[in-house]
């Protein structure tokens, strides 16, 4: 059974304005991924987040802001996820390779969890696709935020696990393609769910997702340090 991720923000009463604020947060982040920036007005946003169209100048400034405010709102949700996952305050030779390896594993079932299973990814996930293809300041917010540090960190990971060095070419390609494997579960979402024959992709069909890519775990470990088949076969 895939295990969920964790959401260990503390509960707190918030008043109208920061409710308010959220709501505009979560709604340009909606539609901005859906339309692009700019085929979305912020009469649009407004209406999604039940707010007052004064609202968005008032909190952010105008709609610029507003689309910075949901590169943070992303970058502080991955922070979040990742920050569970990967230990971020551990140094290089802190681990052994044992201890690594199953990070590598562990990671991989949380971006499953995060980015296949849950609803909100999806709006999280297109918003940083519209960024890639057309790049704006929002992206280096999300890439300083998020990227770098992630994939800088999963790199150590890598070196611990495998002795290979964390910040070769190597190591770089192989950490993108763990990543990018569990992405394509979510931006191919319709087309695995028609050919698997699934009609959601809810814990139990993230369950087989979370299978098959620390089973290509395995056997990348597998390939450069026998004793890791066991990993593989889990």
């Amino acid at each position: 059974m895939i295990k969920a991720v964790a959401d260990k923000t503390p509960r707190q009463e918030t008043s109208p304005a920061e409710q308010t604020r959220a709501a505009l947060v979560l709604s340009a982040l909606k539609l901005f991924g859906r339309q692009g920036f700019d085929g979305t007005s912020t009469r649009e946003i407004a209406a999604e987040a039940k707010a007052n169209i004064g609202s968005i100048a008032y909190h952010f400034g105008g709609k610029e802001g507003l689309r910075a405010a949901a590169a943070d709102h992303i970058v502080e949700t991955i922070q979040s996820v990742a920050g569970q996952a990967l230990g971020g305050t551990q140094l290089p030779g802190q681990a052994g390779p044992e201890a690594a390896r199953a990070q590598l594993f562990a990671a991989l079932e949380a971006m499953v969890a995060f980015i296949v299973a849950r609803p909100e990814a999806g709006d999280i996930v297109q918003f940083v696709l519209r960024e890639l293809t057309h790049p704006t300041a929002a992206l280096d917010r999300i890439y300083d935020g998020v990227f770098e540090p992630t994939h800088r960190r999963l790199c150590q990971i890598w070196e611990q696990a495998t002795g290979e060095p964390a910040e070769s070419e190597a190591t770089k390609l192989v950490v993108f393609t763990l990543i990018g494997q569990v992405i394509y579960f979510r931006i191919g979402r319709e087309a695995v769910m028609r050919r698997m024959g699934w009609r959601e992709i809810g814990n139990t069909e993230a369950a087989k997702v979370v299978a098959a890519v620390t089973g290509n775990l395995g056997a990348i470990l597998a390939a450069r340090n026998p004793v890791a088949r066991k990993e593989g076969k889990r």
